[in-house]
C-alpha cells in the first residue's frame, strides 16, 4: 500500500484511467473528510459502484493510503461516522449506489460538472439533506436529480467565482400511496409544500422565477413555518434574479415574523445578519426590548450593541417625555 500525504485520513483502492483515476473504494475515520483532488498527478474523476458505501469489502486494484498525520489504532475506517463530505472538483461521474447506507451523511459539497450519478447513489442517506455546489452554469442538471432523489426538506447554496450566488430552501413533501377498501384500489396522495419546489426545474434548468411563484401558494397550504422563514430570509439575503414583486412577498412574511428571525439569527450568533433584518423590518419597542433580552439570556454582547443602539435610534431616551412650566 502506497502512502500519500492530504488533508484528511483515506484507505482507498483506485484505478489508473486515460482521463483521471477512478476511485473503486474508499473508507475515512473522520466525520469531516474531503476526497483527494488528484493522486500521482492524475485528477480524480469518478467514484466506482458501493465506492463509499460502509461494510463493503476492500476490492481488488492498487491500494493507496492517504494521511494528515497520526492516526487512533482504534479508528473506525468504514464511512459510518462520516458527516460532511467534500468531492473533488474534477468529478464527472458517480457509480451505482456509491453512498448506500452513508446514513449519518448530512453535507455535500462538490461542483455542478459532477453530473452523472448511478443508480441509488443515494440511497439510505437518510439525514443528507445540505449540498454547497459550485457552480460553472450546469447546476441545473444537478440540483434536479438531488431534488427528485431527495423529498425532505433540502437547503442549497449556490457559489459563483467563490462567493455565495443564492441559498435555497426546498420544503419537504411526502408522496403516500393509501388504500382504498371500497374501491379495491390504492389511492395516491401528496403531502406537503414542497413538490412544486423540487420540480421548479425546465429542461434539466434552475428557474428562480418558477421557485419564487410558489412562495403564495405555498402559504396558502400546510406547511412548516420555520422553513417558510428560512426560505424568505435566504432569497432575501442572497437575491439572485429576485423580482420586486417576490421580493415583496418576502419581506411581507419576515416583517410578520421578525422576532423569530431575530431568535434564529442571535442562535446562530449571526451580528451581520441581525443588522440586515433591523434594516428591512420595523420594530416596536417592546418588541426590540424582548430582543435584547434574548441578547442578554444568550450572552452575546455584539448583538445585544447592535439591539440597544437601533433602540436608542428608533426611540430616543426623552423622546416622549414633556415638562410644564
Amino acid at each position: 500500500m502506497e502512502t500519500v500525504s492530504g488533508v484528511n485520513n483515506w484507505k482507498l483502492v483506485i484505478r489508473r484511467e486515460a482521463a483521471g483515476v477512478a476511485v473503486l473504494w474508499a473508507a475515512t475515520c473522520d466525520a469531516r473528510a474531503a476526497l483527494p483532488e488528484e493522486l500521482f498527478g492524475l485528477p480524480v474523476t469518478a467514484l466506482g459502484d458501493h465506492a463509499l458505501a460502509p461494510g463493503q469489502p476492500m476490492p481488488a486494484g492498487e491500494t493507496v493510503l492517504v494521511t494528515c498525520g497520526p492516526m487512533s489504532e482504534d479508528a473506525a475506517w468504514d464511512n459510518s461516522g462520516l458527516e460532511d463530505l467534500r468531492l473533488p472538483e474534477n468529478l464527472e461521474r458517480v457509480g451505482d449506489y456509491a453512498f448506500f447506507n452513508c446514513r449519518r451523511l448530512k453535507t455535500l459539497r462538490l461542483r455542478d460538472t459532477a453530473c452523472r450519478w448511478g443508480g441509488g447513489a443515494l440511497m439510505n442517506c437518510r439525514r443528507l439533506d445540505t449540498f454547497h455546489l459550485t457552480c460553472t452554469g450546469q447546476e441545473g442538471e444537478l440540483l434536479a436529480y438531488f431534488a427528485d432523489e431527495l423529498p425532505r426538506e433540502l437547503d442549497v447554496t449556490l457559489y459563483r467565482a467563490g462567493e455565495i450566488a443564492a441559498r435555497l430552501i426546498f420544503p419537504e413533501y411526502v408522496e403516500v400511496y393509501e388504500e382504498n377498501c371500497p374501491a379495491h384500489h390504492f389511492d395516491y396522495n401528496i403531502y406537503g409544500a414542497g413538490y412544486g419546489y423540487h420540480h421548479c426545474f425546465y429542461q434539466k434548468k434552475l428557474s428562480l422565477k418558477a421557485y419564487d411563484e410558489l412562495w403564495r401558494p405555498m402559504l396558502g397550504m400546510e406547511h412548516d413555518e420555520d422553513c417558510a422563514l428560512r426560505l424568505a430570509w435566504w432569497r432575501l439575503r442572497y437575491p439572485a434574479e429576485l423580482t420586486e414583486r417576490a421580493e415583496a412577498g418576502y419581506l411581507a412574511h419576515l416583517q410578520a415574523h421578525a422576532l423569530d428571525a431575530a431568535r434564529w439569527r442571535l442562535a446562530e450568533r449571526d451580528t451581520a445578519g441581525l443588522r440586515f433584518l433591523l434594516e428591512r423590518t420595523e420594530w416596536s419597542r417592546e418588541a426590540l426590548s424582548e430582543a435584547c433580552d434574548l441578547a442578554r439570556t444568550q450572552e452575546s454582547p455584539e448583538a445585544l450593541a447592535l439591539l440597544l443602539e437601533e433602540q436608542h435610534r428608533r426611540f430616543p431616551a426623552g423622546a416622549d417625555k414633556s415638562f410644564e412650566l
